[in-house]
């Protein structure tokens, strides 16, 4: 404070200023105390600033860095990650048609093993045996002379035909079949449509082959009436479950011909917040 007053004399201030500046600096701390609301006053001790001068910029930077990186941003406060997945669904219509080529292959297999295609009084006939039942009467269909039991079918154009074409039917059936789970299994788009548009060719050609069956066989069967010696004849379960084979292999051919769209897979994209706060 009294460098303060000699500053003052020098700069040409007037005595009374003086005087005023001396009063000001004789009062000591309870001046200060009194009219500024000062309750102490503390020297600043210079050892107990840091180590380094005021122009030392270098030294301050490195402490300004350390500091920095020791409060870098904590694991809850960081900025959320967005995530975009894409997420692939397979429409429906081809597993439809999958499922229906599998029950086909199981209704093939009932008729092509069952003896009830054609029945009448101590008869039995199916595609590959005829059953001659117990206490039968005279004469046999078709003029046969044989005891009861069961015996190969008759060697007959139509029965024939008729068993080959449900064979050809149970095997490009169950091919197709294949194909199509194979095309549902795969990831490979051009992949899945080339094994899907195989599938239906071949299907196509399963149910030709099932229709020209069950069409074929009750027409040449009329052809034989003359000889049948039965009045009353009549289709059993296994010729209905030809029938039956037929429909669910239409279905599937309408279903795999239908979905015929390139975007048999599509795609939808999602974003997910990935936010380290709503974890805790």
């Amino acid at each position: 404070l009294s460098d303060c007053v000699s500053v003052c004399i020098c700069s040409g201030q007037s005595p009374n200023e003086t005087k005023m500046t001396r009063n000001y600096t004789t009062k000591g701390d309870s001046y200060y105390q009194k009219e500024f609301a000062l309750t102490s006053v503390q020297s600043i001790d210079g050892d107990s600033l840091p180590d380094y001068s005021e122009f030392d910029t270098e030294s301050v930077t490195l402490d300004y860095f350390k500091e920095s990186t020791k409060r870098g941003p904590s694991p809850d406060k960081m900025a959320p990650t967005t995530t975009i997945e894409t997420v692939t669904i397979t429409r429906p219509l081809k597993v439809i048609a999958f499922i229906c080529g599998v029950i086909v292959i199981i209704l093939m297999i009932l008729a092509l093993t069952s003896t009830d295609w054609l029945m009448a009084e101590s008869w039995r006939q199916g595609l590959f045996v005829h059953c001659i039942e117990e206490g039968y009467e005279s004469p046999l269909p078709f003029n046969l002379q044989d005891p009861a039991g069961c015996y190969p079918s008759r060697d007959v154009a139509y029965i024939k035909a008729t068993a080959a074409l449900c064979i050809i039917t149970l095997v490009t059936d169950a091919l197709a079949t294949f194909l199509t789970g194979l095309g549902l299994r795969t990831q490979d788009h051009n992949l899945k449509y080339k094994f899907y548009r195989i599938a239906v060719l071949i299907m196509m050609v399963a149910l030709i082959s099932l229709l020209v069956a069950v069409i074929l066989y009750p027409i040449c069967f009329a052809a034989e009436l003359n000889i049948a010696n039965r009045l009353v004849w009549e289709f059993g379960w296994a010729y209905g479950v030809g029938w039956g084979a037929a429909i669910f292999l239409f279905g599937a051919v309408v279903l795999l011909l239908c979905d015929k769209e390139s975007e048999e897979i599509y795609y939808k994209e999602r974003k997910i917040v990935h936010d380290a706060s709503l974890r805790d």
